[in-house]
């Protein structure tokens, strides 16, 4: 599933503006940072309700392939320009982290791989 498909399938608005569409190989929902750098795999969606730095920071540094925020939660400005800023694209969606998994998964997208 291609990031736009996500998008367009969750409703989801596009925060950090224009972005390459990616393929998202996997997806993986946490919001304890140390267990997602240990489980975290380059092109995987990752679901949080965390919109602070450490996420940009995580999600860069793995290459996911975007950050998703459930419950239309907020993301504060400085935090949408840093994930612009290091190509991270940012996705706010109305939905609970449980309904988002959903769409991944009856879209094709596997669990991140155990281990």
């Amino acid at each position: 599933m291609q990031v736009s498909e996500f998008v367009k399938l969750a409703g989801g608005r596009v925060l950090t503006g224009e972005y390459e569409d990616r393929e998202i190989a996997c997806g993986y929902t946490c919001d304890l940072l140390s267990h997602v750098m240990g489980k975290g795999q380059a092109d995987m969606a990752w679901i949080t309700v965390q919109a602070h730095m450490n996420v940009i920071a995580v999600a860069a540094l793995l290459d996911f392939a975007c950050v998703i925020i459930p419950e239309n939660l907020p993301v504060d400005e400085t935090i949408i320009a840093k994930a612009a800023q290091e190509d991270i694209i940012m996705i706010s969606c109305e939905q609970t982290a449980f309904e988002l998994v959903n769409v991944l998964h009856e879209g094709g997208v596997p669990s991140a791989k155990k281990g």
